[in-house]
């Protein structure tokens, strides 16, 4: 292409961002207006603020019980039972907003940078410009993520920020740019830890789409980011001793909820029941008054229709012999991170859909990336994903969450 033309097709991308952008926040307000909800204000569950002014004041603890919100109880003290990481923006926005820190509009923000490196990846991987912008929306919006942006409460500013991370890391690192995605996967760890999942297989998906490197090159180019990965790590290990000497305890554990309960935060025995409610159980049941949307979880793939792709793919690979070792590597981490998902006692409480498994569909995103071939989704593919929006839109407007 001449560079005449190939400015003409930056410009084509960057009008579809733009539509993309709009349609987003074309969304956003009429499911605030559906449900009710503030489209930009601070919400009542507001940790992170309150951990931010807490660290303002040079506190780790917030010194004071909030009962209405999930705080450890440890010697005495309250504090925040969640990682770290989403507390940062929110002690720099403590300087303009103080307490009232625009939080739903803040998870609308994380939402929408994850869309745009979503569709970012798709370009690189050489998808229609159009496709990639309709493929970006539905993978963010068509799942348990959309209820999750129209509300800023401290569960889902950590999962919209984990997912905004991860999805920029799947393309800074298969992008080549593996320091930056290193460190913002660390980042993501900080908000969900299970998200450490993704490395690994970052790496690995990395290596062998070079297939040209030794091994001593790879780790050569991997070890900066490598090393700042485990220098925030080290921050979250200091972070943890200092509030509770011990490096891995966010503060879940100090919860009252698990600490009465016998088996505690995370066990196998809680994993038949979540099996049954997030393998089983559908979306709508039939009740006295007719039919309703679940109000405390149900079948985590027809919540997430991206993960019912992800198996579909695989399977054709299978059958068609395509599956290399990236492939299942990818397949094997999705299985193990929605396994340590499914050991949690609440999984997830309240809620729409699945929304845990909203951390598992940047899987998904790897998957495309290594289906090379592949430039726009099939219409029964997108017409699954849009019916799972519509879906989750319907319900969003019946479980407040």
């Amino acid at each position: 292409m001449s560079g005449k033309e190939i400015s003409g097709a930056r410009r084509d991308d960057i009008h579809a961002a733009a539509v993309m952008t709009i349609v987003f926040w074309l969304v956003c307000i009429a499911l605030a207006i559906a449900m009710g909800e503030s489209f930009a204000g601070p919400s009542d569950y507001n940790s992170y603020t309150l951990q931010a002014m807490a660290w303002r004041e040079g506190r780790l603890s917030l010194g004071v019980d909030y009962p209405y919100l999930e705080l450890a109880v440890y010697n005495g003290d309250w504090y925040v039972s969640f990682p770290p990481v989403p507390s940062v923006p929110m002690y720099l926005l403590t300087f303009i907003y103080g307490v009232w820190t625009p939080d739903a509009l803040v998870v609308k923000l994380y939402a929408l940078a994850a869309i745009l490196a979503i569709y970012a990846l798709l370009l690189r991987c050489r998808w229609n410009r159009w496709h990639a912008a309709g493929l970006s929306l539905l993978m963010t919006m068509g799942g348990s993520m959309l209820p999750l942006v129209m509300n800023g409460a401290v569960w889902y500013q950590a999962q919209t920020m984990a997912f905004m991370l991860t999805v920029s890391a799947v393309y800074l690192m298969l992008s080549g740019r593996t320091t930056p995605a290193l460190f913002l996967y660390a980042l993501a760890v900080g908000c969900r830890p299970f998200n450490v999942c993704y490395g690994p297989l970052l790496m690995i998906v990395w290596y062998f789409r070079r297939r040209n490197r030794t091994l001593k090159a790879a780790a050569r180019r991997l070890l900066p980011g490598v090393l700042l990965g485990l220098m925030v790590a080290g921050c979250y290990a200091a972070y943890n001793y200092a509030r509770f000497g011990n490096v891995f305890e966010f503060g879940h554990n100090y919860l009252p909820e698990f600490t009465s309960s016998a088996y505690g935060q995370f066990s196998l025995h809680h994993l038949g029941e979540n099996i049954s409610r997030f393998f089983l159980t559908l979306p709508l049941s039939r009740t006295a008054e007719g039919w309703r949307f679940e109000p405390f979880g149900s079948n985590l793939f027809l919540s997430n229709p991206m993960l019912i792709l992800l198996l579909v793919w695989y399977l054709a690979d299978l059958i068609g012999r395509r599956a290399d070792l990236p492939r299942h590597m990818t397949m094997l981490f999705f299985v193990v991170h929605m396994f340590l998902l499914l050991l949690h006692r609440t999984g997830g409480g309240h809620q729409l859909g699945a929304r845990y498994a909203a951390d598992l569909v940047p899987y998904s995103l790897i998957y495309l990336f290594l289906k090379s071939g592949k430039k726009r989704l099939a219409w029964w593919e997108a017409a699954l994903l849009a019916a799972g929006f519509l879906m989750m839109f319907i319900g969003s407007t019946q479980v407040h969450i």
